[in-house]
């Protein structure tokens, strides 16, 4: 029962933890100190050890040698790096999942790109909508899961969660006018639905390609390493 317990406490601080730095609350390279979120989750620093070091396994947090953990510091050579397995493994997940979803996993994809194109990308205020986030995210993860390959799919996850440090880092970046990131949306919905395994392998590569090109373009150049 202890054990069952001391799991539970580890994962809830995982799950906090992960979803600031995903969030950016927690900086890139951030110290992620033992003894304080110990205190702030009123737990052993044992549980803490236990949620950090899966962050580290997700890549998300990294390991320092006698000095516990900090979350991932970024730099242009990492983001080129993660962009071209991303175009690699989602492109090749996208076909699988075509080649191989049922009409309730097309449904799910129809469901979920309703409530992203129903979502306003940004909040009244100007800045991101994480509603529209998620289910920016919640797309993007349903048009994978009909490729009925657990170790691909999680592959492609950890891939995205990597890559989502760089979008909230960059998420204060002025909109590129010149793109439609909607229209990229439905482009990719209607590959699905047409079970067009090439073309929408293809926008999936483009979608994130671009992606990258923005951030490179608007990232501040001091915080940007090559």
């Amino acid at each position: 029962m202890a054990g069952r317990i001391s799991t539970t406490r580890s994962e809830l601080v995982y799950e906090e933890v992960r979803k600031e730095i995903l969030r950016g609350t927690l900086p890139p390279g951030s110290r992620l100190r033992f003894v304080d979120l110990a205190k702030r989750f009123t737990v052993s620093q044992s549980v803490v050890r236990e949620a950090l070091m899966r962050l580290a396994e997700q890549g998300l947090a990294v390991a320092l040698p006698q000095q516990g953990f900090r979350v991932r510091t970024l730099n242009l050579t990492d983001l080129h790096e993660i962009t071209e397995a991303r175009i690699d493994i989602e492109s090749l997940v996208m076909r699988h999942a075509i080649a191989r979803g049922d009409l309730q996993w097309e449904s799910s994809v129809i469901a979920v790109h309703h409530t992203l194109a129903r979502t306003p990308p940004t909040t009244e205020r100007g800045e991101i909508n994480e509603d529209w986030v998620d289910a920016h995210e919640a797309f993007h993860h349903a048009t994978l899961q009909g490729c009925e390959n657990g170790r691909l799919l999680s592959i492609a996850t950890s891939l995205r969660e990597a890559a989502s440090l760089y979008r909230w880092w960059s998420g204060s970046m002025a909109p590129d006018p010149e793109r439609d990131v909607a229209l990229e949306h439905r482009q990719i919905l209607d590959a699905v639905v047409a079970r067009d395994e090439v073309n929408a392998a293809c926008l999936i590569a483009q979608h994130i390609q671009r992606t990258t090109d923005a951030l490179i373009n608007a990232a501040p150049r001091s915080e940007v390493r090559g």
